[in-house]
């Protein structure tokens, strides 16, 4: 009985020690002065700010939510954080001019080299650049499948979303799109995958079995440049930021129809949700501000002012 005892507690500890508790935090990358704002969701205010490195945009988290990640494109690197101290912990090496990446179930990261027109893989517990694939001009969204088994990365200049299967890591599939492809998300099975073109003005639908385009829509908004994208835990609803055309654009996640458009701050960038998807944080690069947006009634409820010109976000709720 004792050695049952012993065991239960045992499993009991190595579970609740392998992912970390959510701390209701919104992580926002401020390219300009180099930090990254931390915000509380429960009261929507800055409670700390974090001296990063040069230049810092693409943001994410670990797949147990205990670290921090963040490009610094002028360090080629991605600073580590600790989320208990908030401390820049290491750097690792990313290659040149790492812009945005996503982590992969297993822990790899997987980054858009802007300048190099590749796309880089590191293994975070031994700190390697592991694999270096080439994809087309100016990469820059980058998002990994719920499983792990595709990453897509979109290309600026060659207006092509690059499909990579992860256990090859090579690109098997190259998907022409509107013209200046940004930002990219999965839904919650990964069986189909969202793009955004910033100069096209249009929202693509992407068949992850077949690898094909199933529809494009554009956003009928004024000065509407299509950037981050985020899928609603339910997966009925799209969010894409319209960059300078400041608000985001609420659709139909199966016909791309415009279900509501929400103003928020001067050219918005990147784009958040809480787990259960009724907030949205928003990067208002122009105007140094989050927004947040109430998906409920689509409305935005608080500006936050954060560092200057905030680029990525990422909630860890």
């Amino acid at each position: 009985m004792k050695l049952k005892n012993i065991l239960l507690t045992t499993l009991i500890m190595a579970s609740t020690a392998v992912w970390a508790e959510p701390s209701h935090r919104v992580f926002v990358t401020n390219e300009k002065d180099n930090t990254v704002s931390v915000i509380d969701t429960k009261t929507n205010e800055v409670t700390n700010t974090i001296n990063i490195g040069e230049r810092p945009r693409g943001i994410g988290l670990s797949p147990d939510q205990k670290l921090l990640y963040v490009a610094i494109s002028e360090e080629g690197a991605i600073a580590v954080v600790d989320l208990d101290t908030l401390k820049v912990v290491k750097k690792l090496d990313a290659g040149e001019d790492p812009e945005t990446f996503d982590v992969a179930p297993n822990g790899n990261i997987y980054i858009s080299n802007e300048d190099d027109a590749q796309a880089s893989v590191i293994d975070p517990k031994t700190g390697k650049i592991i694999e270096v694939i080439p994809v087309g001009l100016e990469p820059e969204g980058v998002a990994v499948s719920p499983d792990g088994s595709l990453a897509l990365v979109t290309s600026e200049s060659t207006n092509m979303v690059h499909v990579i299967d992860t256990a090859k890591h090579k690109v098997v599939k190259n998907i022409l799109v509107a013209a200046r492809p940004r930002g990219l998300a999965f839904n919650s099975d990964g069986s189909l995958a969202y793009s955004t073109s910033e100069v096209g003005n249009e929202v693509t639908i992407i068949d992850t079995k077949s690898l094909s385009i199933i529809k494009q829509a554009s956003i009928d908004l004024p000065n509407s440049k299509p950037m981050d994208i985020a899928v609603s835990p339910d997966d009925k609803t799209i969010y894409v930021t319209t960059g300078r055309g400041n608000s985001v654009v609420v659709l139909d996640a199966k016909t791309l129809e415009m279900k509501a458009n929400v103003p928020v701050g001067k050219r918005v960038w990147g784009l958040g949700m809480t787990r259960d998807g009724s907030r949205l944080y928003t990067a208002d690069g122009v105007s140094s501000t989050v927004s947040v947006v109430d998906t409920a009634t689509n409305k935005t409820i608080k500006t936050i002012e954060v560092g200057k010109f905030p680029w990525g976000v990422v909630v860890d709720d």
